[in-house]
């Protein structure tokens, strides 16, 4: 392990998963530690279910230490492709750039917006999407670019292409449906795979679909809950990033609830994105781990 006597300059994150064997954290600590890396934060978890093994390291680096791409280079010569590793490495500073699609329902954009302005979320938004322009104003307020893209004539796929179209002019990292309630074509879900987070009002797997909080008044809950989960081709069963519930009772009406779902979903929202942009979540096949 290096020591505190030498300058450190630029943190990093590096994340990994492979199979479960003899020998990982040792080769990744001796690497970091040959390489000038001074270990800051890590943590690990190895998932007896699927014999997996996960992995993330803050690090910060000496300034005798080789570059970026030459420590990428050496990791993956001595030690990714050793043990078949899904690894990466990224600069901690690293701002994710955020596209947040949004239709009727404000509650999540506002939210986000307002973290964002006041460092909550270290992450840039360059963009906001729509079907509708209830929001476009609340965008103009924030001086963020807003597309007004709404589905015409039924014609999803020109839709779709505009969007993948404003996703690559402002290079977006990660796509946020803060209620955007277009269900995203399997084409598209497969382009975003990994990077597109979606909140859904409703503790999954229970009450999928419409008006959920009238199917949970129906069947008379104790308990609503929201749950952020990455986008797949399979409506509302991608690999859950983050839940939370509130207490209710026989009192609560559907818009109590509704009004008390908008609260949870924002904070669930908010954690989720705040975990994916700091490189916390590793998809451990139809599930995640989460390194909070």
């Amino acid at each position: 392990m290096s020591s505190l006597s030498a300058p450190l300059q630029t943190r990093f994150i590096l994340t990994l998963s492979c199979k479960d064997v003899r020998g990982i954290v040792a080769a990744v600590t001796n690497f970091l530690a040959e390489n000038f890396g001074f270990i800051i934060e890590s943590a690990q978890f190895g998932d007896a279910s699927t014999d997996m093994f996960f992995l993330r390291i803050e690090y910060a680096v000496e300034t005798n230490a080789p570059s970026v791409d030459v420590l990428k280079k050496r990791f993956h010569e001595q030690v990714g492709a050793r043990f078949n590793m899904n690894w990466q490495i990224v600069a901690k500073e690293a701002k994710s750039r955020i596209l947040i699609m949004v239709s009727k329902f404000g509650h999540c954009l506002n939210d986000l917006l307002y973290r964002h302005a006041t460092g909550q979320l270290a992450i840039e938004i360059p963009a906001i999407i729509s079907n509708h322009k209830d929001w476009e104003h609340v965008a103009n307020w924030h001086d963020i670019p807003f597309y007004h893209l709404p589905v015409i004539a039924g014609d999803k796929a020109v839709q779709e292409a505009q969007v993948m179209e404003v996703i690559s002019r402002h290079k977006i990292d990660v796509v946020v449906l803060a209620r955007y309630m277009q269900v995203l074509s399997e084409e598209l879900c497969k382009k975003l795979e990994g990077r597109a987070i979606n909140i859904h009002h409703s503790f999954l797997p229970s009450f999928k679909g419409a008006k959920p909080y009238q199917q949970a008044f129906d069947r008379g809950v104790k308990l609503i809950g929201a749950t952020a989960h990455y986008v797949t081709t399979d409506l509302d069963e991608g690999p859950i990033i983050e839940q939370e519930v509130a207490r209710v009772d026989h009192t609560n009406q559907p818009d109590d609830l509704a009004a008390i779902g908008r609260d949870t979903e924002c904070q669930v929202l908010a954690r989720a994105l705040k975990y994916h942009t700091e490189q916390r979540v590793l998809l451990n096949g139809h599930k995640t781990v989460v390194f909070k």
